[in-house]
């Protein structure tokens, strides 16, 4: 058995309370498909009773903690202490569709001397299949008690990429098209399975070599970014430093691909 610190086993506890009800939900919604009225409403509320579910725990746990909640917004805590990052739904549209491919999300962010923002915990949860990711700063990122390293290949063209899409006035069609046949030749694959933290989970485990995607939300990438990270990748911004929340702009992948990757999707942004 894997140690973890106390934060990690209360960010289980979140999770594993939220599970069971996401998962009866996401069986509704599968019934709902045939309906008139259509599963969008009853998505909706699934989502706030997770995240309020996750708030619950996490409160007792911390009570003088700030949250930012995809649902909720800002909640303010003393600022001298760290706050929680929550998604309690990531991959919406797939919940909405019967797609069974969705997660949640939570981090941790604490405050560094120069006032920046850092993520040192962080849980990616996939309730239908039962696979924790998760990961602390310095101790590395895990699937339960495994151990997780990004991708060994060095070739892009034996590489699968993911990616998002834009979709309903979310990112830039023209700018993403531009990106997409720059990198689409030069790889094996390009998926797109709708879910930002699940993709940089499985970048971390090694199953995506690499992963870019821009105009994401800081409660879709906060978690996901320190497996990366913890499993030996890199994440930068398109412009291949490190203020990816500030831009919302994301190239992460093992070290032997990132460059690579990173170079095509700046070029291809210049152009």
């Amino acid at each position: 058995m894997v140690s973890h610190s106390g934060l990690i086993t209360v960010m289980q506890r979140a999770v594993r309370k939220a599970a069971p009800r996401l998962r009866r939900d996401f069986g509704e919604v599968e019934q709902l498909q045939v309906s008139r009225k259509g599963p969008a409403d009853f998505v909706s509320m699934a989502d706030k009773r997770a995240e309020q579910t996750i708030v619950d725990e996490l409160r007792n746990a911390r009570p003088d903690w700030g949250m930012l909640l995809e649902e909720g917004g800002e909640v303010a805590g003393n600022p001298n202490k760290p706050r929680w990052i929550v998604d309690p739904l990531d991959g919406t549209t797939n919940f909405l569709h019967g797609i069974p491919h969705f997660a949640i999300s939570i981090a941790v962010e604490e405050k560094r001397p120069d006032g920046r923002g850092e993520i040192t915990h962080a849980m990616v949860y996939q309730p239908l299949n039962d696979e924790e990711f998760w990961a602390e700063k310095g101790r590395g990122a895990w699937l339960q008690d495994r151990r997780l390293r990004v991708s060994a290949r060095r070739d892009m063209s034996e590489s699968v990429m993911a990616t998002g899409i834009p979709h309903c006035g979310r990112g830039e069609s023209e700018s993403w098209a531009k990106i997409y046949a720059a990198i689409g030749p030069q790889v094996s694959g390009v998926r797109r399975f709708g879910s930002a933290a699940l993709d940089l989970a499985w970048v971390a485990a090694g199953r995506f070599d690499g992963f870019w995607e821009d105009d994401l939300d800081i409660w879709d990438t906060a978690a996901g970014i320190l497996l990366v990270k913890e499993a030996g990748g890199f994440v930068t911004d398109y412009r291949g430093s490190d203020r990816s929340f500030e831009r919302r702009e994301y190239v992460a992948a093992a070290s032997s691909i990132h460059s690579k990757l990173q170079k095509l999707v700046a070029g291809a942004v210049r152009s």
